[in-house]
């Protein structure tokens, strides 16, 4: 029994995957040559390829820079109050609507930095809040 968990482990792991895992790689190192990705340990081409998983999320509000709202508004603050309020998984569901993405690049969130605006309607009660994500603009009504 042991040899046959063995080697169908083997197969459904390794020689089922074989030939997908290697036309991906081919074109993977053809885009990028491995010589250039032998720089990184496996940790920091994660995080180069795939983002931080965790986050500083008052340095987020800290890098915020603010379009017809100063950060003393009251409308920033309860957004900020309520931001920090939410668990980890819903912060990340908010960067996924800024940005399409839960992750962060490589680089972090110091150098990272988006945008809220006002979102200029005539009756803000009714409008919700909508994103720009190339802008990287969360247009908020007051």
């Amino acid at each position: 029994r042991k040899e046959y968990v063995d080697l169908y482990v083997n197969y459904k792991f390794n020689k089922s995957v074989q030939k997908p895992f290697e036309d991906f790689m081919q074109g993977f190192l053809r885009g990028c040559p491995a010589r250039n990705w032998k720089m990184f340990s496996p940790e920091e081409l994660q995080v180069l390829l795939q983002g931080h998983p965790t986050y500083d999320w008052h340095l987020l509000e800290k890098n915020v820079v603010y379009t017809l709202y100063t950060e003393s508004d009251q409308t920033i603050r309860n957004f900020w109050t309520v931001f920090h309020e939410l668990p980890e998984e819903k912060k990340k569901m908010f960067l996924v609507f800024l940005t399409g993405s839960d992750r962060i690049s490589g680089y972090g969130l110091e150098p990272f930095t988006f945008c809220i605006a006002e979102h200029e309607v005539e009756n803000p009660d009714e409008s919700s809040p909508c994103v720009s994500t190339c802008c990287l603009t969360l247009f908020l009504p007051r």
